[in-house]
């Protein structure tokens, strides 16, 4: 296979192992921590976890990514990027063994978010400056192929270390092993970046850069000025507009079944929280279907036109195999959303990339990540206010099967426009 012979080809270069090494690290001790995360909100025995509690800890998972992430690049072009991935997984594992201790000591719960919240806004500095490192690693030549193979190995790593939170988890009921698992997983990336010279990674020391006031003044003009190129880029907008839509229903499903997994479905907490981890498992079967079957089929039917479709089966399946409740059909509606959803990204990434300026890219996605995370809080906030306890609610079922179907009909008259 060809990317088994790309892979064998980046690790002869050594500098890339290690860079490697620390990206799946870090990602593997993001998995670990989320999942963590998530099982003290909603699979705690001793607590009764509400949608408000779910919505409340997406903000906390995806939102520091949506502030923080636009002006993490000002500081990284100012800090030493190996320092960066020493430092901040060093803090991150500290902040991590404070949550657990917050855990133990059965402290209240704002203190418990303001640790996790912590611990995920520095996430974003290390994936940043993972990704500007690269260069520094791997020769002009290789780029494209490490930029394609090196993101999709972190999270694959991402995946494996929520599975073995999840595994963990069944096996050591108390949330704080979990945790702890994740404070050492960071702790193991700080060490293993020591392997990589402090200079290597950039930036130079040398270079010529503003202030720090000015830089961040520049990134916010930056965001606005993406903004404006958006609004005379139609397509581009639309898009977008139709992938925020798909994400808030797909937000707006997943506080749905995981208020079925701990309440509807399981006798227990266990029982439960093994449900989820099969629900997420299916859904990420269907986003690698869908990384597959989604080249031939935007060549076949244009990217506007497949969004239609995914957005359409959405519409149709959604309610068919929700609207019963019952694990088996909405267990196969997982793995159709996982792949609607990441079918329409995918064609998203590619109209964006192919209908914006060169210059303005980087800020429209940007944007992009923005709306993508505040989407999926936004609609786990609307969720919370119309979910029973048990989470058999048909008016959101309805409600997104609705938002579906207008983002069908409005791709296939953008298509024919």
């Amino acid at each position: 296979m060809s990317v088994v012979r790309d892979l064998r080809v980046l690790l002869r270069l050594r500098n890339f192992r290690h860079l490697l090494a620390v990206r799946l690290l870090s990602q593997a001790s993001d998995g670990v921590y989320q999942v963590a995360l998530a099982t003290h909100v909603v699979f705690s025995p001793e607590k009764q976890t509400s949608p408000t509690a779910i919505a409340s800890a997406m903000a906390v998972l995806l939102l520091p990514y949506s502030v923080v992430g636009p002006f993490a690049g000002v500081l990284l072009d100012r800090w030493q990027r190996r320092q960066v991935f020493l430092y901040g997984n060093l803090l991150r594992a500290l902040l991590a063994g404070c949550t657990a201790l917050l855990l133990l000591a059965s402290a209240p719960d704002a203190l418990f978010y303001t640790s996790a919240l912590c611990v995920t806004a520095v996430n974003r500095f290390v994936l940043a400056g993972l990704s500007a490192a690269l260069p520094r690693v791997v020769d002009e030549e290789r780029l494209v192929m490490a930029n394609s193979l090196s993101p999709t190995a972190g999270t694959l790593a991402a995946t494996a270390g929520g599975g073995l939170a999840f595994g963990l988890r069944l096996v050591v009921p108390a949330d704080a092993a979990t945790v702890l698992l994740g404070s050492l997983l960071y702790l193991c990336a700080a060490l293993w970046s020591l392997r990589l010279p402090p200079g290597l990674l950039g930036p130079d020391p040398d270079a010529v850069r503003p202030g720090i006031g000015a830089a961040i003044g520049t990134t916010a003009r930056g965001l606005a000025d993406g903004l404006r190129h958006l609004r005379e880029r139609r397509t581009a907008a639309r898009v977008l507009t139709a992938m925020t839509l798909m994400r808030f229903c797909y937000g707006a499903l997943t506080v749905l079944v995981l208020m079925l997994c701990r309440y509807a479905w399981a006798d227990g907490a266990s029982d439960g929280l093994a449900l989820l981890g099969l629900a997420v498992g299916i859904s990420g079967a269907g986003f690698f279907v869908a990384a597959v079957v989604t080249p031939g089929a935007v060549a076949r039917l244009g990217p506007y036109r497949w969004m239609a479709v995914c957005a359409g089966t959405a519409a149709v399946l959604e309610p068919a195999l929700g609207l019963p409740f019952a694990p088996v059909p909405v267990l196969v509606a997982a793995f159709v959303l996982g792949l609607t959803t990441q079918g329409a990204k995918i064609s998203t990434d590619t109209v964006v990339q192919s209908s914006v300026d060169d210059a303005y890219r980087g800020r429209i996605f940007s944007l992009y990540d923005v709306l993508f995370n505040v989407a999926f809080v936004s609609a786990a906030a609307v969720a919370a206010l119309m979910l029973p306890p048990d989470g058999k609610s048909a008016l959101l079922v309805v409600t997104v099967s609705v938002i579906y179907a207008a983002v069908a009909v409005f791709m296939t008259r953008f298509q024919r426009g």
